[in-house]
């Protein structure tokens, strides 16, 4: 081992497990943890590292001595720069298993749990082209390989249309082919780049506030619609309409064409105006029997399939008889307060975010469901006794909060109300294993079941079902 600047290299280091953000776990013979950016369980490898932390170093493997045998050879000729898909050298098998195992270390560790056998985890039919959901950066100031920075060329395209550098918020990778999202999308990108350049369209500059091309979204549906959305980040009619004209030409099967002039600070338009160039306002996803309309600002599962595995498993849980009363917390645009109405005698959802909540109320009108109402408001604030007394004592609760789970105030909320039954939908096992933790000395669990929505990363979805303890 050598040191220069504290970095260090540790030699032959076996990598035994994965870890939290895509990173795998490595240990050497004396105990020392290091995580890595860049290798797979089960290689062995030197590590360069880079930065100390209290109990681990985070590093770089910088030589491999045996392969793993659950490598695979990436599909994607930008994997290794670009961050989204940071498991596509993990066999898909594998990355299962170790998603399947995150949710168990969650529970029983971090939660300090007691759980049933878990379910074998609920994989994607295809594990490419499933987003139904894309959004890239324009760049006047491309991210350039170490190859190209070494040349001599100095007549490189500079402009970008992609995703950022991991770590760099002004740099923007030039996508050549994303495996995330099924045709037109390549397409589309790619020709809404060309024509840019061949019109001298400029290409946004964060660093200077400066260029007139910002973002493209691309959205499909599985009724195969299309929206596009352009971010321009000034009024410049003649320029914005060539563009436009030109997808509206060049790509009939966009259903939806609308765009932005957002002069702000940052990318977020949910506060702006968005304006219909051609086209509808929307498209339409469709899950059995039900409808949806998916605006610009919707938010909607980004995997159309699996969201349709995952509210099975929902249904499952919950186990309705037709006479219950179910609240629907963290609503959003009440898809799972639809694909459970039916089940019910009725289902009250609550979301913080007042566009959500009309979507719900007219996606219930369209789909003909009459037993389910939608409340607006902070959940913590809105989710009180006053709540309870207008609507009723829950037989169910289902609760799908985001990322960071459940406010303390509503865990408390639900321990008072303390309905017989819970179905708590998460995205992230850490924090629904610290929430689940603190109802424990209430609630049992009944039923763990993971899904994978997004292959090729770190994510997993997981459900669990809980039921109040007879005990008390």
């Amino acid at each position: 081992m050598s040191r220069k600047n504290k970095r260090q290299l540790f030699e032959r280091v076996p990598v035994i497990d994965t870890g939290a953000k895509g990173k795998v776990i490595a240990k050497t013979e004396d105990g020392k943890v290091l995580l890595l950016n860049n290798a797979v369980p089960g290689d062995i490898v030197d590590v360069q590292t880079f930065k100390k932390r209290k109990n681990y170093f985070e590093g770089t493997a910088v030589h491999f001595h045996e392969y793993s045998k659950h490598r695979v050879e990436p599909v994607c000729k930008h994997f290794g720069t670009c961050g989204g898909c940071k498991w596509q050298h993990m066999d898909y098998e594998s990355q299962l298993t170790f998603k399947q195992k995150e949710v168990e270390n969650a529970l029983v560790r971090i939660g300090r749990l007691s759980i049933p056998t878990v379910r074998p985890i609920l994989g994607c039919d295809e594990p490419y082209y499933y987003r139904n959901k894309m959004e890239f950066s324009f760049s006047s100031n491309r991210w350039l390989s170490r190859e190209e920075i070494d040349s001599d060329n100095t007549d490189l395209d500079r402009n970008a249309l992609g995703f950022h550098v991991p770590g760099m918020w002004d740099k923007i990778i030039d996508i050549k082919e994303c495996h995330l999202q099924a045709e037109p999308s390549n397409s589309i990108r790619l020709g809404i780049k060309k024509f840019a350049v061949d019109n001298d369209l400029s290409f946004y500059n964060p660093r200077n506030q400066s260029g007139l091309l910002r973002t493209l979204m691309i959205r499909t549906s599985s009724t195969g619609e299309v929206m596009v959305l352009l971010q321009f980040f000034y009024n410049d009619f003649e320029k914005r309409t060539l563009l436009l004209n030109f997808i509206k030409k060049e790509f009939p099967s966009v259903s939806s064409l609308l765009y932005v002039i957002n002069p702000k600070g940052n990318d977020t338009f949910y506060d702006l105006e968005v304006h219909c160039f051609s086209g509808k306002e929307y498209i339409e996803e469709t899950m059995e029997d039900l409808t949806f309309k998916i605006n610009a600002k919707s938010f909607y599962q980004t995997n159309s399939n699996q969201a349709y595995v995952l509210y099975k498993v929902v249904r499952e849980f919950a186990d309705l008889q037709g006479d219950e009363l179910v609240y629907d917390l963290y609503t959003g645009l009440g898809t799972i307060a639809h694909f459970v109405a039916k089940k019910t005698s009725k289902i009250v959802g609550i979301e913080s975010i007042p566009e959500a909540i009309e979507a719900a109320t007219k996606h219930a009108k369209k789909n003909k469901i009459t037993n389910a109402q939608f409340e607006v408001g902070d959940m913590k604030k809105v989710f009180n006794t006053d709540f309870i007394n207008r609507h009723g004592v829950p037989d169910l609760v289902i609760t799908d909060p985001p990322r960071d789970g459940m406010h303390k105030d509503v865990v408390e909320q639900l321990l008072q109300l303390a309905p017989e039954r819970i179905v708590y939908v998460s995205c992230n096992p850490a924090t629904q294993a610290r929430d689940l933790a603190l109802m424990d000395t209430v609630y049992k669990i009944e039923k763990v079941q993971p899904v994978d929505m997004f292959p090729h990363t770190h994510h997993v979805e997981n459900v669990v079902l809980l039921k109040k303890r007879t005990n008390l």
